[in-house]
């Protein structure tokens, strides 16, 4: 956690039970839209709510889901995103939304009873304009909870405070998030140009305004990962792709820790072409002794590859394990070589098809 921006003003705190604006972008989530609006629906909090889901086009009967739900709840409400662009969504559906407070929930994720109630009297206590909490991934496969250890590790994601810190403070960012609608609308909502890492620069905005964004370990969301191998492959492009373009637009705001994975990109290219060389006999002798240390950041990271694999969490299974060698550099090098084309040559319009079904056209 770190905190660029000196935070002297205190959002506006509004009064108790003035209500909550629950907003959910939806692409192709049949499988876990309904058990996320129930977790929001069973909120245990004062005053009233409303659960705004903002409906890409899908193609595997999301929206149809979706009108039922709103059908048999009033506090169900449903605005078109035809974009299908995340932060399109998010802007939609908190201009829908009445309320002062606005809860940013994923369709993967399920809230615990008492998010809502503990965020709440967190934004109080420290007059923050934006809180979030502990991202715990969960699974229901073996590549699943592979893929849920990767991301509950240090290791797995870059150590960013939601993957498991337990110090309370002022954050870079917030998971998900809870925020005060009027410094959203100081700020400008959403940046619509940014496909995925707008929740990073969004909180730049607030920290910037003067408003601390806060982490709080106590608040917990379970997170579904991707199901599949080529899902995972692609979520992770996309996403470093955009971090690059983060980079080209924000320089030395990002931190250190998203440079890792472009930096083992690297080592893994040169140690491909030292071992070309060693193989055909450019690189001999002592020449070949040095250029041997180029294995020596790859072997550092197969023993953490295995330490990730032999730790707790995310399944104790024989195959979750051995998934999990497979899924973190599975994780690691495609965030790493989009990183390295979107710092190159920026973002443009890279979207993150981990989301789309065959039947969904590309946005």
């Amino acid at each position: 956690m770190h905190d660029e921006h000196p935070s002297s003003r205190d959002a506006p705190v509004p009064a108790a039970g003035s209500g909550v604006t629950f907003v959910m972008p939806v692409l192709n989530e049949s499988a876990y839209l309904a058990r996320s609006v129930r977790a929001v629906l069973a909120q245990e909090f004062d005053g009233p709510r409303e659960v705004i889901l903002a409906l890409a086009p899908s193609g595997d009967g999301t929206n149809a889901l979706a009108a039922e739900l709103a059908a048999t709840d009033p506090r169900v409400r449903l605005v078109d995103n035809p974009a299908a662009d995340i932060p399109v969504g998010l802007n939609l559906a908190i201009r829908a939304g009445r309320y002062p407070t606005v809860v940013r929930v994923d369709a993967h994720s399920e809230l615990d009873a008492g998010y809502t109630a503990r965020a709440l009297d967190t934004l109080a206590r420290v007059k923050a304009a934006n809180v979030g909490g502990v991202m715990r991934a969960d699974g229901r496969t073996p590549f699943q909870r592979a893929v849920a250890r990767a991301y509950n590790s240090p290791v797995g994601l870059g150590g960013g405070a939601y993957h498991g810190s337990r110090a309370e403070g002022p954050a870079e960012s917030a998971y998900l998030g809870v925020m005060r609608r009027a410094v959203l609308e100081e700020v400008g909502l959403f940046d619509e140009s940014i496909r995925r890492g707008e929740d990073w620069e969004l909180n730049l905005r607030i920290r910037a305004a003067g408003y601390r964004v806060w982490f709080d370990p106590e608040l917990s969301v379970t997170y579904w990962p991707r199901e599949s191998w080529s899902r995972l492959v692609r979520q992770f492009h996309a996403t470093g792709t955009w971090r690059g373009e983060l980079v080209r637009r924000f320089g030395r705001r990002n931190s250190l820790r998203f440079f890792a994975p472009p930096l083992l990109v690297v080592a893994l290219a040169a140690a491909v072409v030292v071992g070309a060389l060693q193989a055909v006999g450019v690189l001999a002798g002592p020449a070949a002794l040095i250029s041997s240390l180029v294995y020596l950041p790859l072997l550092a990271y197969v023993v953490l590859l295995i330490a990730i694999a032999a730790g707790r969490g995310g399944g104790t299974g024989w195959r979750d394990r051995l998934w999990t060698l497979a899924v973190v550099p599975s994780m690691h090098l495609p965030w790493g070589v989009g990183f390295l084309g979107g710092i190159l040559r920026g973002a443009h319009g890279t979207v993150d098809t981990s989301r789309l079904s065959r039947n969904t056209p590309l946005p």
